[in-house]
């Protein structure tokens, strides 16, 4: 009887097809960590250059403040608060004279039905610059005015239009009146 007899204390194992995977991998690991460093400092040189950037520009205004405090201060002296006071007066006025009537009669003319007529217009300007029409309109019968509302909002020229008020027909005046606010696309 043979009996098979192994004397080492850890027997042969085949170890180097793992032992070459794991330095395949591990290279494979070294070199995606030297691509990742590469791009972590690429990307702090881009964001100093965009810091440099940004605190430049920062300063820029703050330069340009400090400009606006200064010829705001001297705009506000008492000796030049009348002056200031009328230029603002003839900016204003000078806006409002830009409104041209007889585009904005032309402008109507294209979308006002022809059984409908105006009976006032009041153009004014909005805090962001823009013209709004106040106006009052009158027709015989309520259709037209869904017609003009439909031809405001599919207009370029004119925006979503706002019926703030209706008056029915009466004895003195037999026609339907309606006061329609509606923003105006004029450049002023």
């Amino acid at each position: 009887m043979k009996i098979p007899i192994n004397l080492a204390s850890q027997p042969f194992r085949r170890d180097r097809a793992m032992v070459v995977a794991s330095v395949a991998v591990s290279l494979a690991l070294v070199a995606t960590l030297g691509w990742l460093i590469s791009f972590a400092l690429a990307d702090r040189a881009q964001s100093a250059d965009v810091r440099r950037d940004v605190a430049r520009l920062e300063a820029q205004v703050r330069r340009v403040a400090a400009q606006q405090a200064a010829l705001d201060a001297t705009l506000r002296r008492p000796e030049n608060a009348e002056v200031l006071e009328r230029s603002v007066f003839l900016n204003v006025l000078l806006t409002r004279k830009g409104i041209s009537w007889t585009r904005i009669l032309s402008d109507l003319e294209k979308t006002l039905p022809y059984n409908m007529r105006v009976v006032q217009i009041h153009p004014s300007i909005t805090g962001q610059n823009q013209v709004e029409l106040d106006m009052t309109v009158a027709t015989d019968s309520p259709a037209p005015m869904f017609e003009f509302l439909k031809a405001l909002a599919a207009s370029d020229l004119f925006g979503p239009a706002e019926v703030t008020s209706t008056q029915p027909p009466t004895q003195s005046e037999p026609s339907y009146r309606y006061h329609v606010t509606v923003p105006y696309a004029q450049k002023l």
